[in-house]
């Protein structure tokens, strides 16, 4: 049984390590971590695809090329069938939590989140699961702070995590990994009540 992974974001360098690349950095460290192999650069289908297992199930990583609004393009490649859809996560960024907190959903709407909205035109359906990564700073209380305005939200998901946001990541990424091997090998259920508590 193949299961689909993708890590949305855009592409190229002034990108790297800003919010809205969320997803796709965490898809990477999670390549690293189980020591897949290298990855290779599907120009046919604009995308970077990687190839391991997670317990006897055959993984597909995907990391679109294109721009965050045109992910879907490369995940309905490999996601033929509502079916299939149901093995495919999605791993990106949400405004609405903060910083340091994962939350993991299924047949939910995008949300506003153009790449979300980009694989539910592609594949037809909202029934697949999502890991929702936290990029929003929080108040002294642990509000989330959220830009408010378009203009302002396009600034904000366009900047690069500070140093010390950064180091909050790779440790909430590690919980990305782990979120992704339950959801293979547990089921969708048991993972969503372990990691929304």
């Amino acid at each position: 049984m193949t299961w689909i992974i993708t890590g949305l974001g855009n592409p190229g360098e002034e990108y790297v390590n800003t919010r809205h690349n969320a997803g796709r950095m965490a898809l990477e460290f999670f390549a690293k971590q189980k020591k897949f192999g290298e990855w290779k650069d599907d120009k046919k289908i604009k995308a970077h695809v990687n190839r391991g297992a997670v317990g006897k199930s055959l993984v597909v990583l995907l990391a679109p090329d294109t721009f965050m609004n045109k992910s879907g393009a490369a995940v309905a490649q490999f996601v033929k069938s509502q079916k299939m859809a149901e093995r495919l996560i999605v791993v990106y960024d949400d405004l609405d939590l903060p910083i340091g907190k994962i939350k993991l959903s299924f047949d939910r709407g995008s949300g506003g989140h153009k790449g979300v909205e980009s694989i539910i035109r592609a594949v037809k359906t909202k029934k697949f699961v999502r890991i929702r990564i936290g990029v929003s700073p929080t108040t002294p209380g642990g509000k989330t702070k959220k830009p408010q305005g378009e203009k302002e939200v396009v600034d904000f998901i366009l900047k690069r995590f500070k140093p010390a946001e950064l180091e909050i990541l790779q440790k909430l990424f590690k919980d990305v990994g782990s979120a992704i091997e339950s959801i293979v090998l547990d089921g969708r259920e048991i993972a969503m009540n372990t990691y929304n508590q």
